[in-house]
Formats: structure tokens, sequence, C-alpha cells
């Protein structure tokens, strides 16, 4: 999830704008909160560095098999060396959904645009200006300052890079650069961040797909590892991902599964072992995406010299440590006034000084470290909530009664063959949706509110039923 609350700008009247989709404004090019045409538009990467590592469209980037060679030109990873140590495995979501506008009952019926369009841009504006411009500029100077020794990987969800292309081109053009680096890897996922798999295979399948061909388009590049959405997993999407011909995915390394075990290692799904699993490690993930402000964590302030001695403890035990978080965290969740960048600036050349650590992406992993053990998950795991199961989404009758009707809809909507339909239907389903609409309100309350951009979650439910009931209006006339 990725939907930080916002205060809420004026917004124009509604009835003005296009049915659906904002895509029809699709020749708006939006900065700084101001909308211009692209006559007007003013070349806003020119300050950041990555023109040295410019992105060539249609130029192979991505690597196959996991390791890029040589003779794949100038941005290639160089060939790993096959050796032992431990694999720092840094792994970055960039998630922003289309929010709801708030949509009251009397528009069911009369009005059939369902986002709040002006929050979508100012929130992608905010975000931009705070964390994706600042940490990919970083990130691409210390990639370029380590030439191989530091390397990342990311996944997009689908309606990022929509909003991206839609509205913020030079961001996308800043993550461009970054894979052109040569040190990036990027990840398969669910085009809508959905959780389809467990409604619906075949629209599963469908968004899989459907975000393969978008990363082909914008990066040249074609996954061969797969994150589901907020790490949801378990044993059956393992052997489903494993049958779509991905050689490995990524997910959350639960205390309850791991059962005592270390997941500081390569793991594989029961019968699946040519299937490679690389696990979160989620309290080094977590002190940076979560208590790195927080003064009241006995470990804070969190330097980069003490993140550091604390990943070396593991040397000669642990074969990969992944540390997995939103992307959000360098300079929106985490502000740049708490050092956030300063410590990542820090970290490579501190992790780096001891010899039997090297950073990998997640192809390297899963090529140089064999499989150790069987990470054997029956019920459904994610990283969302201290009970990391998918309670956050799917707890409560509202929720319950929101995932019935959209799917319900999947024939009716799919027989139209309408692409607007089909494309409204998709961002109906983004897990954000259901999220905002949790009752938890214990010690994850506090989060599912700050992400919120609704004043409780039944106004989110009550929101969501409303354009549910709209949507069924017109598949039925």
């Amino acid at each position: 999830m990725n939907n930080k609350k916002n205060n809420k700008p004026a917004r124009k009247s509604d009835q003005s704008l296009p049915l659906f989709n904002p895509e029809n404004k699709s020749d708006a090019i939006v900065t700084n909160n101001e909308i211009t045409r692209p006559a007007d538009k003013k070349e806003k990467v020119d300050n950041l560095e990555e023109k040295s590592a410019s992105f060539i469209p249609g130029k192979k980037y991505l690597q196959t098999g996991g390791i890029r060679t040589e003779n794949q030109g100038e941005g290639a990873i160089k060939k790993v060396e096959n050796n032992s140590g431990t694999a720092v495995c840094i792994y970055f979501q960039v998630h922003q959904p289309f929010r709801l506008r708030e949509y009251s009952f009397t528009h069911i019926g009369n009005d059939h645009f369902y986002e709040n369009y002006e929050q979508n841009i100012a929130i992608l504006n905010q975000v931009s200006e705070k964390c994706y411009l600042p940490a990919n500029k970083k990130f691409l100077e210390l990639l370029s300052l380590y030439k191989g020794k530091f390397k990342l990987t990311y996944s997009f969800s689908g309606v990022v890079l929509e909003q991206l292309q839609l509205y913020r081109p030079d961001v996308l053009e800043s993550f461009q650069a970054l894979v052109a680096s040569g040190y990036v890897e990027i990840l398969e996922e669910t085009y809508y961040h959905s959780l389809s798999y467990i409604f619906s295979k075949n629209e599963f399948d469908r968004q899989v797909q459907m975000h393969h061909d978008k990363v082909k388009e914008l990066f040249s590049a074609e996954p061969t590892i797969f994150r589901n959405t907020e790490l949801i997993f378990n044993n059956d999407i393992a052997d489903h991902i494993a049958g779509l011909g991905y050689r490995g995915m990524l997910c959350e390394g639960a205390d309850k599964w791991l059962n005592g075990r270390s997941p500081n290692q390569v793991f594989a799904v029961p019968g699946k072992e040519n299937f490679g699993l690389l696990l979160k490690n989620y309290r080094l993930s977590d002190d940076i995406a979560f208590r790195f402000s927080n003064s009241g964590w006995e470990h804070w302030p969190l330097t980069a010299e003490k993140f550091t001695n604390w990943i070396h403890k593991h040397a000669g035990a642990a074969e990969t440590i992944n540390l997995f978080m939103d992307y959000e965290t360098f300079g929106e969740h985490q502000w740049k006034e708490t050092g956030i960048f300063n410590f990542i600036s820090n970290l490579p050349p501190l992790i780096l000084k001891h010899p039997d650590f090297h950073f990998r992406t997640a192809s390297e992993v899963l090529e140089l470290y064999p499989v150790r053990d069987i990470y054997d998950v029956p019920d459904y795991t994610s990283w969302a909530d201290a009970d990391r199961d998918i309670s956050a989404w799917n707890e409560n009758e509202m929720q319950k009664e929101a995932f019935n009707r959209i799917y319900a809809l999947e024939n009716a909507v799919k027989q139209t063959q309408d692409a607007d339909l089909l494309k409204v239907w998709g961002k109906l389903q983004t897990s954000d949706h259901f999220y905002y609409m949790s009752t938890k309100f214990w010690s994850d309350g506090d989060v599912h509110k700050y992400f919120s951009p609704f004043n409780s979650p039944y106004d989110a439910a009550i929101y969501y039923m409303n354009i549910l009931s709209d949507l069924e209006k017109i598949l039925t006339q």
C-alpha cells in the first residue's frame, strides 16, 4: 500500500470530467501542481546525473536468466564471480493507487467518474518531489560511484507507471536512467496491485501479462522474478508462478513458518526445488522502513555504522540478507530531515568494508546461492501489519462484500470487450481500496489511517460500494 493521506485540494466540478478515466487528459503534463500542455513542458530532468546513463528505448536492459553478460553492451551487468560470502539484496516496491473520490448515493446512475483526480495528482507530485526524484538522484549517484559493487532491485505497479506516464514523465525518465545504469533489476507483479490470485486465476494471469508488457514497453525489460502484491504468498501461489515460467519470487520471512530458522538463505516450496524463494528479513528491513525516525526506539538514532554492524554480525552464517521495503521510505515515510538520505549514502561503503559482503540483485542471489531449505507455507502470508497475513484487506464483512461484488463482475465486464470498462474494473481491484476499509484499531490502526484518504473505513466502504452500484448499473443497461 502506498496511499499517503494528503490535504485535499479544492476539487473542481467532476461533472466536467470525462467518463471513468483521467487518461483522457493524457496530453496534460503536471509538475509542481501546474498543469501544462506538451508544448509548454519544461525540461526538468537536466539537473539529474542520469544523463550520463541515458535510457535508450528498445535497448535490452533486463537480464535473462538472472545475470546480464558483457556482450549485452553498455549498461550491462558484468557477470558476477561465483564466490560465496553474504549477499545484501535491497528491493524497493514503487506503487501509487488511483484513489477514489467521495462518491455518494446520488451519483449512482448520473456520474461515472470515480477517481479523485486532483488528489491523485497532488499526492503523486508530493511523493515525486519528496521521494522519487531525490531518491533516484541519490541512488544513481551511488550506482555510478560503485560501478557494479552496489546494485538494486525494483518493482513498479502498473498503476504507478500509468500515473508517471500521464503526469510525471520526468520522474519516469529518472527511473529509466536507473535501469540504464546496468545495475538495477526489475521484477514482475500484478498490473493493478491486486489480490486477484485469491479470487480469479484468469484475472491474475491477465494482469501479470499486462504488467510484463508495460515493463517491456517502458524499460525494455523482461522480468524473470515475481513479487506478488504486498508479498502475498503461499505454496499454491509459488506453484502457479513457477508454472508461468518465472524462476523465483519474493515473500515475507514470517516467524510462524520459519519456525526458528533464519530467513537469510534461499528457500523453496515443497516439490519446487528449482523455484527459489527470497525471504524478507523483516527485522532489519523494518529498522529502516518503520523505526528509523522513531525517537522512542531503543536503537534510535539509527546510523549507517550501527546498522552495518548488525549486518556484519551475520558473516559466515548468512548467504543472503534481503532488505525489502517501500521506496517511499526515502523522503516520504522517513523525511529527509531524519537523515535517511545520508544514511543510505553511507551504507554501501560500510557494508563493502567487509570483504565477504556483496550487493546482489534478486536474480543474482538465485543464480549464485543454492536452495538450502524448504519454506512450507499453506496459508496466505504478506508483509502487512503485525499479523503478516491477508487480514489487512479481507478481515471484516465490508471488505469481504466488496471483494465478492467486484469479482462477481468479471464475466460481465470481460464480455463487453470494452477497454475502458476493463480498465475501470481493473483499477477497482487495487488492494489499497480494501486496505482503507480495515477496522483494525489496535497497533496497526494508525498505519491504516495514515494511508487512507478517507475519514473512516466506513466512508471508504460506502463510497466504494456506491461506485460498484454505478458500474453494475452500466453493465446491465
